[in-house]
């Protein structure tokens, strides 16, 4: 979506020129799931970005267990900043990759995320919601949320 702040008046006609405002790009944040899930959206993301001014940020937020310090996950952030960017590597346009440490998944993306972002996730759907399915709908309130399936 467009959004345009400047409206001119061009000629005698009255037609009304619509400028978008300078250095604002679209961003087009894609929720990392399973591996597989996340190639998926990254590919719509890109396709998505193609021939635009478009910025793609993959947010992986990383739920901490209550039981271990918020900043000693179980898994090193040495090995998840390596996958991610491998992840990110196979997509055409530059990725930019956030790793967030965080105890409740939702709670954060929502406070991570600004109102009305567009958000793709990629997951499989079935008849029972699954864990991609279930964040999409919820990120569907004050969203923009494109669910890819695979």
């Amino acid at each position: 979506m467009l959004r345009t702040t400047d409206r001119n008046l061009t000629g005698s006609v009255g037609l009304p020129e619509l400028t978008a405002p300078k250095n604002v790009r679209l961003n087009i944040s894609v929720i990392a799931t399973s591996e597989k899930c996340t190639k998926a959206a990254l590919r719509k993301a890109s396709g998505l970005a193609k021939d635009l001014s478009t910025q793609i940020t993959l947010i992986a937020p990383q739920v901490v267990p209550y039981a271990l310090p918020l900043t000693r996950p179980q898994v090193s952030m040495e090995f998840l900043k390596k996958q991610f960017s491998e992840v990110a590597a196979d997509c055409a346009v530059d990725v930019e990759v956030r790793l967030i440490l965080c105890r409740d998944e939702l709670e954060t993306l929502q406070s991570v995320l600004k109102p009305d972002s567009l958000i793709v996730i990629a997951g499989n759907r079935r008849w029972w919601p699954t864990r991609e399915t279930r964040l999409a709908r919820r990120l569907q309130r004050g969203h923009q949320v494109i669910f890819q399936e695979l």
